[in-house]
């Protein structure tokens, strides 16, 4: 009875869910860690750099044209007299604004039109295959580069062009991922059973949304 109980005890204890089996990932890589107290870091910046910055950014002042790194102005002056470093801290706020909007975007595009393409399959996935594939033949920085050429030059259309070019890369992955679950044992079960294919999908979602 005594060599069984480790066995019983093993069986009942709860499951992990998937965020925290990430979370304790994450606290066991150190360099991982290190990463992210350099992005928090940056974000602290973005969002108290009206505080932080020692200068007005966008302040000119022709007796401090092209100043050396000093006490006052930590980064130097440019050309016209502003704090370099004032304007570092603020333009944290546009570059990772730049980031997350441009990921959102791809998200936002790139994880419904692959989990369309893996879940439908057939000529649905490869029309969508085909495009995808078009758009990853051309390189990601020249594709950017045209669709902001074509949108014109301002910040808000070179996110949406970033954006755009990186949504083939989701859907690729997108994609795998769903061909990878639909041959997966439980998913064959539930088929054997009677489950209809959009019932299993959304069974598979809760189940993953709802783990502690």
């Amino acid at each position: 009875m005594s060599a069984l109980a480790p066995a019983s005890s093993l069986a009942l204890a709860p499951v992990a869910g998937p965020w925290r089996r990430a979370g304790r990932r994450l606290l066991r890589r150190r360099v991982a860690m290190f990463g992210l107290l350099v992005v928090l870091a940056f974000v602290v910046l973005a969002v108290f750099a009206p505080w932080i910055a020692p200068h007005d950014p966008i302040a000119t002042s022709w007796s401090a044209i092209r100043k050396a790194p000093s006490a006052q102005f930590w980064f130097g002056t440019d050309e016209v007299g502003r704090d370099v470093f004032s304007r570092v801290i603020w333009g944290t706020r546009a570059s990772l604004l730049a980031g997350v909007v441009s990921v959102s975007i791809s998200l936002l595009l790139g994880v419904p039109i692959g989990l369309v393409a893996g879940f439908l399959g057939g000529w649905v996935d490869g029309v969508i295959s085909r495009i995808t594939d078009a758009f990853l033949a051309c390189p990601f920085l020249i594709l950017a580069i045209a669709l902001a050429a074509f949108l014109g030059p301002s910040l808000r259309n070179a996110m949406i062009a970033i954006g755009i070019s990186a949504t083939p890369i989701f859907v690729r992955l997108t994609r795998a991922q769903v061909l990878n679950l639909k041959v997966e044992d439980y998913i064959e079960a539930a088929r054997a059973v009677g489950n209809p294919p959009l019932r299993i999908a959304l069974r598979h979602v809760l189940a993953n949304v709802t783990a502690p």
